[in-house]
């Protein structure tokens, strides 16, 4: 006679974020004060996830709720894809995802750094690269982005910067709008490129057009950092920098 076999357990993003994190249950429960009966339920499936019932764990393990719900298949997690379209196909937000229609976006440079990161809604493809963004994005008059960006509003992308290298010109949390149909360093000047970490930098290029092949000198503004030079088929350029957007 035939025997019905038992499922295996399928075990939720709580159970492979917990794991990764080295992290018992009984650890889990004391730092997050959720019980270790509703800690089990929604490790293997028993209760449906919900971002709300994650929050308590978000901190503690070092990672979003939206991380942990989609498991494996949002950046960051183990094995991960990506797609934004992901969030959309799990419609796990009341909200729209992303940047809205006519926005310029805006990259989110916090997003996937642990409990201190800020949540990405969608990503921004590029290449072999996905990059987080912010929720909502930003408005330009038309004739900004065309008589003083000289550019069209779908080519542009606003990026928050970190760190102190390009000090004085741009300091840490200045935000910057970025051409990305401009991937030539030509004229020099201030441009956002892919830095070895696979983030988005910006950093002042010169085009070294004397050399053979071709190389490009990387120079931060702050004297104390270092300037480099590599080949020009080794930059990633993201876009040409052309201007600013500070607060005073």
């Amino acid at each position: 006679m035939a025997r019905k076999t038992k499922p295996s357990k399928q075990w939720t993003g709580l159970y492979y974020a917990r794991v990764e994190r080295g992290m018992t249950r009984s650890e889990l429960v004391k730092r997050s004060g959720v019980s270790k009966q509703q800690l089990s339920r929604l490790e293997n499936g028993q209760i449906r996830l919900r971002l709300d019932h994650l929050k308590p764990f978000a901190n503690v393990l070092g990672y979003t709720p939206e991380q942990i719900l989609l498991w494996g298949r949002f950046p960051g997690t183990g094995g991960h894809i990506e797609s934004s379209d992901v969030l959309r196909e799990e419609g796990l937000h009341e909200e729209p995802l992303g940047p809205a229609p006519g926005q310029v976006p805006e990259l989110d440079t916090r997003a996937g750094l642990g409990g201190g990161g800020v949540p990405a809604r969608e990503v921004r493809k590029d290449g072999k690269h996905a990059d987080p963004l912010k929720p909502e994005g930003w408005l330009f008059p038309p004739s900004f982005v065309r008589e003083q960006l000289h550019t069209s509003a779908a080519r542009l992308l606003v990026l928050d910067t970190n760190g102190d290298s390009m000090a004085p010109t741009l300091m840490s949390g200045d935000r910057v709008i970025v051409d990305t149909g401009h991937k030539t360093p030509t004229p020099d000047g201030l441009y956002a490129i892919r830095d070895t970490f696979e983030g988005i930098v910006v950093k002042r290029l010169q085009l070294l057009r004397s050399a053979r092949p071709v190389r490009v000198k990387i120079i931060s503004d702050n004297p104390n950092h270092t300037t480099e030079e590599v080949p020009l088929s080794e930059l990633e350029i993201v876009g040409k920098v052309l201007c600013g957007l500070k607060l005073f």
